[in-house]
């Protein structure tokens, strides 16, 4: 009797520490790696150093400037769904992995958090059931490929996953699974549905006894003005001279939507990173100004982390053609 008394106790015990131990990490980890993300920028999208490694646009020295322009993340944007070998198993080609390691181990090297971000939502989209075998496969590729990095490499599970909710919810948390076999303590980013959209935080399920996750918004609002003359965004491609003033109500627009999310978040108690946000080149300079000022300043006032969208290719923070800063939008994000 004695003998199962102390059996039972030594459980309660440890059982106790291991739950002592979660809050502690839930309540402490995330939220630390997300104030050392703080300010950064999605970079290598659409490099060509993805399919040929001497064409790359982006070299070391941007790494280098990217951090003494006093930026501490850097969103590795990745599509490994084009560098598939064979349609049955998935497999990964070994070229794409010498770019990601490029990218990652540069990135550790100037001091730069490294977001993984798996970034294939036009295809997911088209079809969520019938790429999820896919986005399983390339996950544990991915992760096992990566477990010995350090905490300063996050994992982001999917970009704008423009889907149902459920189907979402089935999706990552599969994903997750596949991960955490061999990326216990690894940071992870789940965003929200539908262009990682504010509104849908609602929608997302998480795994209640894993704290070490944070959560990705996007921002791209008012849309019509952010996104006025793109081309791919069919409802604004033809619109053009729409400006951003910092009106009174366009900035109270801005803090309503991030009230909901700063209540969201310190409800479940889940740190935010803004993942994307910027205006296109269509706009004139000083609403893009005024508005990414705005937008980022609101981000750290909630102590979120931020990644502007992008370093180049379009919506650029650095003109690869002139080997020079975009200073204004610069010097927006970092005053």
């Amino acid at each position: 009797m004695k003998k199962k008394i102390i059996v039972h106790c030594l459980f309660l015990l440890i059982s106790t520490f291991s739950v002592s131990a979660q809050t502690k990490w839930g309540k402490g980890f995330a939220f630390k790696q997300n104030k050392k993300m703080g300010r950064g920028v999605n970079i290598i999208g659409y490099d060509p150093l993805w399919k040929d490694s001497t064409k790359a646009i982006m070299k070391d020295e941007h790494f280098e400037l990217i951090k003494k322009a006093g930026f501490s993340n850097v969103r590795i944007v990745i599509s490994p769904f084009k560098f598939s070998m064979n349609d049955s198993t998935y497999t990964i080609n070994p070229n794409f992995f010498i770019s990601l390691d490029w990218a990652v181990k540069t990135a550790l090297k100037n001091k730069l958090i490294a977001i993984v971000d798996f970034h294939e939502h036009n295809a997911m989209q088209k079809d969520p059931i019938a790429t999820k075998p896919k986005l399983l496969a390339m996950w544990k590729q991915i992760a096992e490929h990566c477990k010995h990095y350090p905490k300063e490499v996050l994992f982001e599970i999917a970009n704008e996953p423009n889907m149902k909710p459920e189907v979402w919810n089935n999706i990552h948390s599969e994903a997750y699974k596949i991960i955490r076999q061999s990326n216990p303590k690894r940071t992870l980013i789940i965003g929200t549905i539908n262009g990682n959209q504010i509104k849908h935080l609602k929608d997302l399920t998480l795994p209640e006894d894993d704290r070490n996750i944070i959560v990705a918004i996007h921002y791209y609002s008012p849309i019509q003005f952010t996104h006025q003359g793109a081309p791919w965004s069919v409802k604004n491609k033809d619109l053009s001279g729409i400006e951003w003033t910092q009106s009174d109500n366009e900035m109270q627009a801005v803090k309503l939507d991030f009230e909901i999310a700063q209540e969201w978040s310190k409800k479940y108690n889940r740190p935010l990173t803004l993942g994307e946000f910027g205006a296109y080149e269509k706009a004139d300079m000083a609403s893009r100004v005024k508005w990414t000022n705005y937008v980022a300043r609101q981000a750290e006032r909630n102590s979120w982390s931020w990644s502007y969208w992008q370093f180049d290719s379009d919506f650029i923070l650095y003109d690869m053609k002139s080997q020079a800063w975009v200073e204004p939008i610069k010097n927006a994000l970092i005053p």
